[in-house]
């Protein structure tokens, strides 16, 4: 959409912010890694070559250092053979769901609405979808529990239930710690996986306390996968992502393995490995920053939260409470996006509409639903604009919500 309206400012692509992007750190963080290789193997220069440049492990090669990332910044202790590399956090959510999926009973819990790259993967690994209620805290536990029930009586394997416990996508919820212990109890009780997604979670607040994640919180209980991604911590072209599967299963032979290796069956077929080059840069990143992204990501902390704290200033500026045309929205804690609640259904033509009249460009909520059915919400991305852009944004979406409000209140065949 962007391209078709160049002119047009965009509030919809949830991109990590380009100010900091800096190409001479891509080349300092290559050598690091390129000196890290070369003295653990004791200056063997074929060893490091091919390290670098040959096709490599399917698991990957920084799964070291993304074990001590997680340790330094989560709280979160995995063997690093447990963990495999993927080309974005995209791959390691499908590989997780095509090796779980063993027939058409198999299904996926999601929240609604929910990131349209998880309903998407369950769509290519075959795997049927239940939706569970998402309130303003999250997802609603007591009814994922009415929804595991009803699909066990229906001849159903509920497999696994995908969360974004942190600032989630679109809705920008955050879970409370004690949802985060009873949505774990009911994955033992039930007995299905939690696949944990966290893109966003390392840009809480300067200051506060961050809630331990699902995996942190799991132990040895086993039963979140996560999944992770140094799109926004890292250097999104870099396209690295991840996946920590520590769970036992049986292998085709009988064997237990670990789930991860599983996935790396899967993935063998598929990618083959993620390049090395690629995890060269992010693994010289996390050793720059011994192999802490929540210090490394301070400046984008800032910015993130003062786009969003100003954002919400030029809300309640645009739209006062009590005023016309009402319009209301959520106050998420941190992450990329914020959930306005407008007076009238939106669908894609008014997208269109908005972008060419207004220039313009934002979220409707329809698409996390995946129905096609227009409802009352949009979604306000913040990560990638300046407090300059955000203002204008917000003036001309102010500008294109009056419009709207006016016509649709209008009787019908009066224009």
């Amino acid at each position: 959409m962007s391209q078709r309206f160049p002119d047009a400012l965009s509030m919809a692509a949830g991109r990590p912010y380009e100010g900091f992007f800096d190409i001479d750190a891509v080349h300092e963080y290559l050598r690091l890694y390129e000196s890290h290789v070369r003295s653990l193997s004791g200056g063997d220069e074929a060893l490091v070559r091919r390290t670098l440049l040959q096709y490599g492990r399917t698991k990957g090669i920084i799964h070291d250092l993304i074990a001590e990332n997680l340790a330094t910044d989560e709280g979160i202790h995995v063997d690093p053979e447990s963990i495999v590399v993927t080309v974005g956090c995209q791959e390691a959510l499908f590989l997780t769901l095509r090796a779980l999926r063993r027939d058409d009973r198999d299904a996926l819990i999601t929240p609604m609405p929910c990131y349209v790259g998880a309903t998407g993967a369950a769509a290519l690994a075959d795997m049927r979808v239940l939706p569970v209620a998402e309130h303003s805290a999250g997802i609603d536990v007591e009814e994922l529990g009415r929804v595991v029930a009803r699909a066990k009586t229906d001849g159903l394997r509920p497999r696994a239930c995908y969360v974004v416990a942190d600032f989630a996508n679109p809705s920008g919820a955050t879970l409370d710690a004690g949802t985060r212990e009873a949505l774990i109890r009911l994955a033992e009780e039930q007995d299905f996986l939690i696949l944990e997604d966290n893109p966003y979670g390392l840009f809480t607040p300067l200051g506060a306390e961050p809630t331990p994640t699902l995996k942190a919180l799991d132990g040895d209980r086993r039963r979140v996968v996560y999944l992770g991604s140094y799109a926004k911590t890292g250097l999104p072209g870099a396209r690295i992502g991840f996946a920590v599967a520590d769970q036992p299963t049986a292998s085709a032979d009988g064997a237990t393995v670990l789930l991860a290796d599983q996935l790396a069956k899967v993935k063998s077929m598929l990618t083959v490995n993620t390049s090395p080059i690629a995890q060269a840069v992010i693994g010289g990143k996390l050793l720059a920053h011994g192999c802490s992204l929540r210090s490394a990501n301070t400046r984008e902390t800032e910015l993130y939260q003062g786009n969003l704290h100003h954002a919400l200033k030029e809300l309640a500026r645009h739209f006062p409470e009590g005023g016309v045309p009402e319009v209301t929205w959520n106050t998420p804690a941190g992450g990329f996006f914020v959930v306005l609640t407008v007076p009238f259904p939106v669908d894609d033509d008014l997208l269109v509409h908005s972008a060419r009249r207004h220039r313009v460009l934002w979220t409707p909520l329809h698409h996390f639903y995946g129905d096609g059915r227009p409802r009352r919400r949009i979604r306000l991305s913040l990560s990638y604009l300046t407090p300059d852009e955000i203002t204008v944004g917000i003036e001309r979406l102010a500008e294109f919500i009056r419009e709207q409000s006016d016509v649709q209140s209008l009787p019908k065949g009066i224009s």
